[in-house]
C-alpha cells in the first residue's frame, strides 16, 4: 500500500490542481470522476469535446461493466440504448456454436454491454463534469511542463489559438491509440496489425439475439453485434499485408460485396448489402503495443491506449482500461499530498506491477486469437482454425474457459497457459487420430509448432 507520511491535506485548494488530466475519453472521464469523488481537484484537457464517432469502443466486455460497478459509472451505460450482450456466436464455413460468457456466479445484470461509443464517452464525461472539483477544458496538449526531471503539468492551446498552462503534482496521460506524449513516458514498440472497416446495418436482426457474431472468414475475422435497438455494426478486419481498398472510388464497396458479403450469415446478407449503399463506411488503423512504461518517470503517469493496446477484434480494451482505473484510485486514495514525488513514484510503479495480470492475459488472448484467425495460403493455418473452431464446439469447460479469458472475468495468466496448451493438445489429437501414421505425426507436428511460432512472439512482448 502507497502511503504519505506527510499529513498536509490533498484538500487544500489553494495549492490549485491536484492531477491534470490528458484527453477525455474513457479512461480520462472515468479517472476523472474517480478521482472527483475522492475529493481530488482535477483538470482535464481534452482535443474536442464534441461526441466523438468512432467504430470501435462499442462493446465492454461483462469485467468492464463490474469496473463500472465499482466506480460507480454503472448509470452510463443507460439511457444511450445500450444492449446486453451475452456471449458469442462462432462462425465457420456456415457452421455456428454459440459461446454464452460465464455468468452463473453473477447477478443478472452482469453481462456485456455494446453501444454507440461517443453516446457512452458524453455519459462519461457528463458525470465526471457534474462534480465541483472537476473541470473539462476544451485544448490541444502540446508539451509536458519538465523540471529538474519532474513532470509538472502541461502547455495546451485553446481552440481560440490561446496558449496556456495546466500545473499540477501529478499528470496522466491518456490521449488514446494516437498519443502524442508516449514517447517521452515509455519505449513504445507499435506493431500495425490491420485496418477495421466499420458500417451500420439499421432494423437487422442478429441470428442469436444479444451476442456478438465473429465469422471466421477471408481474408481475416469479423465481426457483427448490436449498438442500439435498431442498429447493428458489421466490422470487418483487412490484415495489413493486403491493400486497404479505397472508399472514394467504389473499391470499398465492391470489396464488401463481392468478398465480405459471402460469408455473412444468409439471415444477414439483405441488411449488409443495403447498408453499403446507405450508410457511411468508415475506416480505422488497428495496432498492439505493450506496456513498456519508463519506471523512473516523476510525476505522470500513462493510462488507456496510450499505454497499451491490443487487437481489438475481442473488445478488452475499455475493460483494461477501467480496470486501470481502479488500481490507480485505490493506491492514490492513501496519498495525502500529491507533491511528495517519492510516494506518488512508487505508487505509479506498484500500479504498473498490479496491473499486468489482466493486461496480460486480454493482451495475450486477443492478438493470439486475431493470429488464428488471419486467413493464409499456409494450409497449416486453415487446419488451426477448424481444430479451434471444433474445439470451441466441445462446450462445457473447453469453450467457456476461452471465453471467460476474453471477458475479462478470469484475468489470470496461468488459465491463459492452460486454455492455450488444451487448445494446442486438441489440435494435435485432431490431426494424430483416428489413427497415426508417420503423415499424420508430421502434419501434426507442423501444425503444433506454426501455432507456436504465432503465439510465443506475442507471450514474450508481454512478459
Amino acid at each position: 500500500m502507497c502511503r504519505n507520511s506527510n499529513a498536509e491535506s490533498h484538500m487544500d485548494a489553494k495549492r490549485g490542481n491536484d492531477v491534470i488530466i490528458v484527453g477525455a475519453g474513457v479512461a480520462g472521464s472515468a479517472l476523472a470522476y474517480s478521482l472527483g469523488k475522492d475529493g481530488r481537484k482535477v483538470q482535464v484537457i481534452e482535443r474536442n469535446l464534441n461526441e466523438p464517432n468512432r467504430i470501435v469502443g462499442e462493446l465492454l466486455q461483462p469485467a468492464g461493466y463490474l469496473k463500472l460497478l465499482e466506480l460507480g459509472l454503472d448509470d452510463c451505460v443507460r439511457d444511450i440504448d445500450a444492449q446486453m450482450v451475452h456471449g458469442y456466436a462462432l462462425y465457420k464455413d456456415g457452421k455456428s456454436v454459440k459461446l454464452p460468457y460465464p455468468l452463473e456466479n453473477y447477478d443478472a445484470d452482469v453481462t456485456g454491454q455494446s453501444f454507440h461509443h461517443g453516446r457512452f464517452v458524453q455519459k462519461l464525461r457528463n458525470k465526471a463534469a457534474s462534480l465541483p472539483n472537476v473541470e473539462l477544458v476544451q485544448g490541444t496538449a502540446t508539451s509536458l511542463i519538465e523540471e529538474k526531471g519532474t513532470v509538472k503539468g502541461i502547455k495546451y492551446k485553446t481552440r481560440g489559438g490561446q496558449e496556456l498552462t495546466a500545473r499540477a503534482p501529478l499528470t496522466v496521460i491518456c490521449d488514446g491509440c494516437f498519443s502524442s506524449f508516449r514517447e517521452f513516458l515509455a519505449v513504445p514498440k507499435i506493431n500495425k496489425l490491420s485496418h477495421f472497416v466499420g458500417i451500420i446495418a439499421e432494423n437487422c436482426q442478429l441470428v442469436y439475439p444479444n451476442h456478438a457474431h465473429v465469422i471466421l472468414g477471408n481474408p481475416s475475422i469479423f465481426a457483427i453485434y448490436p449498438i442500439s435497438s435498431t442498429e447493428v455494426r458489421f466490422l470487418i478486419d483487412i490484415p495489413a499485408g493486403l491493400k486497404l481498398p479505397s472508399i472514394s472510388n467504389g473499391q470499398m464497396a465492391h470489396f464488401l460485396k463481392s468478398v465480405v458479403a459471402l460469408q455473412v450469415p444468409k439471415e444477414l446478407y439483405s441488411a449488409f448489402i443495403a447498408s453499403i449503399d446507405k450508410a457511411q463506411i468508415k475506416v480505422m488503423p488497428v495496432s498492439c503495443m505493450p506496456a513498456k512504461p519508463c519506471l523512473t518517470t516523476r510525476g505522470a503517469l500513462l493510462l488507456g491506449d496510450a499505454l497499451n493496446m491490443r487487437h481489438a477484434i475481442t473488445g478488452g480494451g475499455m475493460t483494461v482500461a477501467l480496470h486501470d482505473i481502479t488500481i490507480v484510485s485505490k493506491l492514490l486514495k492513501h496519498v495525502l499530498n500529491l507533491y511528495d514525488t517519492e510516494t506518488v513514484t512508487k505508487c505509479t510503479q506498484h500500479f504498473y506491477n498490479i496491473r499486468k495480470p489482466m493486461a496480460f492475459t486480454m493482451n495475450v488472448i486477443a492478438d493470439s486469437l486475431y493470429k488464428v484467425a488471419i486467413s493464409s495460403d499456409d494450409e497449416s493455418r486453415e487446419e488451426i482454425q477448424k481444430a479451434c473452431f471444433d474445439y470451441m464446439s466441445l462446450g462445457y469447460s473447453f469453450s467457456s474457459g476461452l471465453v471467460g479469458l476474453v471477458s475479462g472475468l478470469n484475468p489470470r495468466p496461468c488459465s491463459v497457459a492452460i486454455n492455450i496448451c488444451g487448445v494446442a493438445i486438441y489440435v494435435f489429437g485432431s490431426i494424430l487420430l483416428p489413427v497415426p501414421s508417420p503423415k499424420r505425426v508430421y502434419s501434426a507436428a507442423r501444425v503444433t509448432l506454426g501455432a507456436a511460432a504465432a503465439v510465443i512472439p506475442i507471450i514474450l512482448n508481454e512478459v
